[in-house]
């Protein structure tokens, strides 16, 4: 998943999943401090489902949570093509725990107690990790191919016609391929709606894009995922 573009760091935005409600209320005001801004899910699942809705820079992760464990989170995340950075903090400091936690998927692991400045420093170079270094001009999905400077769209090398709406959601779909997209965020992104207006205009849309994209092709590259929203993949 490509992250959002940042500069020098700033303004990254980051989903803190901690039970601790006064430990994760600190961190929140500090990292604002820094001109970051942070989110906060106090158990497991709450912070999955966060996690799969939103785009983040950064995932801060404890490891024993509510309802869900951290590692768990990590791990559903990347089984989904998420791979938004994500530092576990943990009690768990031994070698074997932050060797399980890397190999679950984690990107960093830092053992509690920290120091704020220490774990400053590891997002920021997180976030600038992940940052693509230009915009891209292109996306590509099995044979499905969108140039954003032409504004063409070709699948298996056979052009297809978009109104400029159908364009940009399949701009976003396939800027985010492999990963659930809401109708939340292809309200925002698509139609510039900070609210659900509870009309079916994503429906419609969707089903236009479909019988353009994916029709007379054996492999369907749309999909709907009941109750989350939808995904592009091969």
């Amino acid at each position: 998943m490509p992250a959002r573009p940042i500069s020098g760091a700033r303004d990254v935005k980051i989903l803190i999943i901690e039970d601790d409600r006064e430990a994760a209320s600190y961190l929140i005001q500090a990292l604002d401090e820094c001109g970051h801004v942070a989110h906060h899910a106090s158990d497991g699942e709450t912070g999955y489902a966060m996690a799969s809705g939103m785009e983040y820079d950064v995932l801060i992760v404890d490891r024993m949570l509510p309802r869900r464990d951290g590692l768990s989170i990590i791990e559903s995340l990347r089984a989904e093509g998420n791979n938004t950075p994500a530092l576990i903090l943990s009690a768990l400091g031994e070698v074997d725990d932050r060797v399980t936690g890397l190999r679950a998927g984690g990107d960093d692991y830092l053992v509690k107690p920290y120091a704020f400045s220490e774990l400053l420093a590891r997002i920021e170079v997180m976030a600038r990790r992940n940052a693509p270094s230009e915009a891209a001009t292109s996306y590509q999905v099995g044979d499905l191919v969108l140039d954003r400077l032409s504004r063409k769209v070709e699948r298996g090398g056979e052009q297809v016609l978009l109104q400029p709406r159908e364009f940009r959601l399949l701009e976003y779909l396939m800027k985010n391929a492999g990963r659930v997209v809401t109708r939340t965020m292809l309200l925002e992104n698509v139609w510039d709606y900070h609210f659900d207006p509870q009309t079916n205009v994503i429906d419609v849309h969707m089903s236009r894009l479909r019988g353009k994209v994916d029709k007379g092709h054996e492999r369907q590259l749309l999909q709907t995922v009941r109750g989350a929203g939808y995904v592009i993949r091969d």
